[in-house]
């Protein structure tokens, strides 16, 4: 299994796997569709950890063997077992592809289920995977004001990548979702995926993606990533200022609050108002100190309004905001990269022009 092919095999599978790492190794990073059912708890790691540092290997596995045991190794045997029978073809890995996935098929084995491992672990996969970085395809950078529509267009582009939605965040001061991002690393993996997926269908094809930041949330995008990105030619999405207002009314106030309402329940009106003071405040300084009293004006004011079932006021601070502040930085980022523009237009004039693939090979 160290051999890559056999690694983009998996992959490209998307082959059931148990992680049996221990629940905090986990969450520093995973590979989707992964479910962690650990042969060791955090707890129980900790003190086969020292013990290994103390007394050395044999006596760390004496101790691991005696936490797990009895009542407790015949559920966490279970689990697995239960796992395999509804995913055939399940593959098992720990960090290394040391004793922990060793031991976890073994006894596997002796319950009378053989469970292949995978050689050196989550180690081994994620560098693999890493490696992708250095395969990136070609781009095609979407770009255009804040609320034309990018992300309606990705999802309307048969090759595309979304890396919002991958990295759980909408990518400015008022992108955050309820639900936390992923960790770092499994941004990554994800992202390293499918890539691997695009190269092995596509690889003579363009890949689109939306314009984006070193930043989306506090998820940092791959530097070889980055530097595609900046060197890729750029469709420009246009569309006019009220449109884009009503779409970010829609998305951020109306089915935002639609999330709040769910999650906070009477307590929804004051989390609310805090997400949206929060995002206007945290921008404080770009806006400088009269368009950010003017917009924060606008917004308690509808915070007002919303209380009596009024949610249109909203649009008014959003309008402003789009006005004194996107649209002007936004300008100023598009001079510097102009020479990039390849094609520009409303929606079903860039999905016109990316369905003929003349025009992306002169791209």
């Amino acid at each position: 299994m160290k051999d890559t092919g056999q690694l983009k095999r998996l992959f490209l599978d998307e082959a059931p796997m148990i992680d049996v790492r221990a629940e905090v190794e986990f969450a520093q990073g995973a590979f989707p569709g992964a479910v962690n059912i650990p042969i060791l708890n955090d707890n129980e790691r900790h003190l086969v950890g020292i013990s290994y540092k103390e007394d050395g290997p044999d006596a760390a596995e004496k101790l691991g063997h005696e936490l797990v045991s009895g009542d407790i190794k015949v559920q966490r045997l279970n689990c697995w077992l239960d796992f395999v029978d509804q995913n055939p073809g399940t593959l098992l890995y720990c960090f290394r592809g040391g004793k922990r996935s060793q031991i976890a098929c073994e006894w596997l084995k002796d319950a009378g289920m053989d469970v292949m491992r995978i050689p050196g672990g989550y180690k081994s996969m994620r560098r693999f995977l890493l490696d992708q970085f250095q395969k990136i395809p070609r781009l095609v950078v979407v770009s255009g004001k804040t609320g034309v529509g990018k992300t309606e267009l990705l999802t309307q582009l048969e090759d595309s990548l979304d890396l919002e939605h991958l990295a759980h965040h909408r990518g400015s001061a008022f992108g955050r979702h309820l639900d936390p991002q992923p960790s770092q690393i499994s941004f990554e993996n994800t992202v390293a995926i499918k890539l691997l997926k695009f190269n092995s269908c596509n690889p003579l094809g363009h890949l689109f993606l939306e314009d984006e930041g070193r930043l989306i949330g506090r998820i940092q995008l791959p530097q070889a990533l980055q530097v595609a990105m900046k060197q890729a030619p750029i469709v420009l999405l246009e569309d006019t200022l009220e449109s884009r207002v009503c779409r970010i009314y829609q998305e951020y106030i109306v089915c935002q609050w639609q999330e709040y309402s769910l999650r906070f329940s009477n307590e929804a009106q004051r989390c609310f108002a805090e997400y949206l003071t929060t995002a206007i405040d945290a921008i404080r300084k770009r806006l400088g100190g009269v368009a950010h009293a003017k917009v924060r004006k606008l917004l308690q004011d509808a915070l007002e309004n919303q209380k009596s079932g009024n949610f249109e006021a909203h649009k008014s601070w959003i309008r402003s905001l789009l006005q004194d502040y996107y649209d002007p930085m936004y300008s100023y980022q598009l001079e510097k990269k102009a020479d990039r523009i390849v094609h520009r237009g409303a929606l079903h004039e860039i999905l016109s022009w990316a369905n003929q693939p003349v025009n992306l090979a002169h791209g």
